[in-house]
Order: C-alpha cells, then sequence, then structure tokens
C-alpha cells in the first residue's frame, strides 16, 4: 500500500469520524489535531484533507486550513462499528507484510521505530492483529506473522471452498436460523447500501461481510463448516486489504446481502442456498477479472 493509498484510508476514517461524532458544520479541522488523533505524521494528513475537500466532505477556510462542510456532518443512520483509531497504522503493517517488507519475526522494538508508535499503541495494534490470527507473540517480546494467502491460485481456490461449502451449510439438517444475527447483520448491510460503503475502510468492509457469512455459517450447526470459513477468512484477509476497493460493486455485494439475509428470514431455504451459491460465484468471477486487470492497471475490487 503506497503513501497515497494510506492517504485515502486516513480520508475515509476521518470522514467516519466526522460523520459519526455529527462534527458541526464550519468546525476546523486542524492537520496537528488530527495527525495526533489518527496517530500518524502530518504529511498523510494533508493528502488526505485534499481528498476530503475533492469529495465535499470539507471546505477550505479564508485564513487558512479546512473545515467541515454542510455534507461531511451528515449522520444518516450508520450500524457499523466505528473504525479504530489505529486504522492507518494497522492497515499499514498489513500492506508491508503482505508486499514482503516485513520479516516473518520482529521484536516490538522494531515495530515502534518502524510505525512511530509509542508501546501502548503498538499493543493495541498487536492485540488487534493477534485476535484476527495472523501474528503470535513469541517467548520475550518478539512477534511471528503467520501465513497468509498470498498467491491468485490459492485465492481463487478459496472461492471455490467457499462455493461448495456456504450453500450446503444452509441445507444441513441441523441448520437453525439466528434471528437476532441476521438483524444485525442486516442493519449494517442496510447502512452500506444506503452510503456507507462509500466511505467505510476496507476493514470495515471486510468485517461487516465476514461477520454476515460466518454468522450463516454457524446457524448450520455444523462446526466444521464454520471454522473451516473462519481459517479461510483469516488467511485472505490481508490479500482482501491489499487490493483497491471498487465502492460501486462492494454496495451491489451488500444488495445482494440483503436479499440473502431475507430468505433465510422467510425460511426459504432452498431459494437462500441457490443465491448463495450465485452470489459468491459471481464475486469470485468479478475478483478474478480485475485481479488481472490490477495486473497493468489500478483496477479495484469489492470486498466480500
Amino acid at each position: 500500500m503506497s503513501r497515497t493509498s494510506l492517504a485515502e484510508q486516513l480520508a475515509n476514517n476521518v470522514e467516519l469520524w466526522i460523520r459519526q461524532e455529527q462534527i458541526p458544520e464550519g468546525t476546523p479541522l486542524p492537520e496537528r489535531g488530527l495527525a495526533t488523533r489518527f496517530r500518524v505524521s502530518r504529511s498523510p494528513v494533508r493528502e488526505a484533507l485534499l481528498i476530503l475537500a475533492e469529495r465535499g466532505a470539507i471546505v477550505a477556510r479564508s485564513k487558512g486550513g479546512y473545515a467541515v462542510s454542510s455534507a461531511g456532518g451528515d449522520s444518516s443512520e450508520f450500524a457499523l462499528p466505528p473504525a479504530n483509531e489505529d486504522e492507518p497504522i494497522y492497515l499499514k503493517i498489513a500492506a508491508d507484510r503482505l508486499s514482503g517488507e516485513l520479516p516473518e519475526r520482529m521484536t516490538e522494538n522494531e515495530l515502534m521505530r518502524r510505525y512511530e508508535m509509542t508501546r501502548t499503541q503498538l499493543g493495541e495494534v498487536l492485540r488487534r492483529i493477534s485476535q484476527e490470527g495472523w501474528i503470535e507473540r513469541l517467548p520475550g517480546n518478539g512477534w511471528q506473522f503467520l501465513p497468509v494467502l498470498t498467491s491468485g491460485a490459492a485465492y481463487n481456490q478459496g472461492y471455490r471452498m467457499r462455493i461448495l461449502v456456504e450453500p450446503a451449510g444452509i441445507l444441513e439438517p441441523t441448520y437453525g436460523v439466528d434471528r437476532d444475527g441476521l438483524l444485525k447483520c442486516r442493519a449494517e448491510q442496510q447502512a452500506l447500501v444506503d452510503g456507507a460503503a462509500k466511505w467505510a475502510s476496507p476493514a470495515q468492509l471486510f468485517d461487516a461481510n465476514t461477520r454476515l457469512h460466518e454468522c450463516i455459517a454457524a446457524a448450520s450447526g455444523n462446526v466444521f463448516i464454520l471454522e473451516s470459513l473462519r481459517r479461510l477468512n483469516r488467511l485472505r484477509r490481508l490479500m482482501e486489504y491489499g487490493k483497491a476497493v471498487n465502492r460501486a460493486a462492494a454496495a451491489q455485494r451488500c444488495k445482494e446481502h440483503l436479499t440473502l439475509i431475507d430468505l433465510l428470514l422467510a425460511d426459504q431455504r432452498e431459494a437462500a442456498a441457490d443465491f448463495m451459491r450465485l452470489h459468491l460465484r459471481d464475486a469470485a468471477r468479478e475478483k478474478a477479472v480485475n485481479a488481472s486487470a490490477e495486473a497493468s492497471s489500478t483496477e479495484a475490487v469489492a470486498l466480500d
């Protein structure tokens, strides 16, 4: 992920913060304050502000700098969990790991120096990464990164596995609808369709979509279906982060998620299983096409 990509993610996080906190129109946005809040240097903050100005989320002030615009503080209902303030650094570590810039083992001091973080800040990021399953602590203060999907062939095989397993899980004799879980996921997906997909971070998009798919897998009553999907999602997480997000395609996948949820809530399991199969096939085909385009351009993909 380039510095420009970091600025894009930072811009998304700043816009998300403005919306969630309902920052009033006209509130100044000083570079130093944003750099402190999001724990980055002022250079990506400067780029992020330019991006937000182009979007119309903020406006230039006559005295210099930027302020929240009337559109920026619009707080339409948003059901996704808030973005972590360490998101830019978290995504930078993910990108560096995926690109091979980070060795398999690193000490906390090495990570602190590389990313200019305090030990407390680093501890929060490492705790999150550890919970997601792509790093583990070694004896002492060292950490070891765990294997992730890095090849296109393995990535495609993962989708083939999902096409085989996820629809079958819906048809398991032990399947039981998790209404509360599905309704919570539905609120998240509706928020994305209503506009949040335009500015949610890659991690938020990935987490919202995997929450839904894992909720459905858990309802199968088959622990092997759920655990195999969870393990695959841990492996593919970084590869998804390494791809630019096609916002229109992401919103379309979320619309499909709403249809899938409604079929399950109506207990139309056979129809839901067929729809899940088509949904995954379309997503796999789309990503295969875009992956080849990315080799020669910056073509983006959706997260599902």
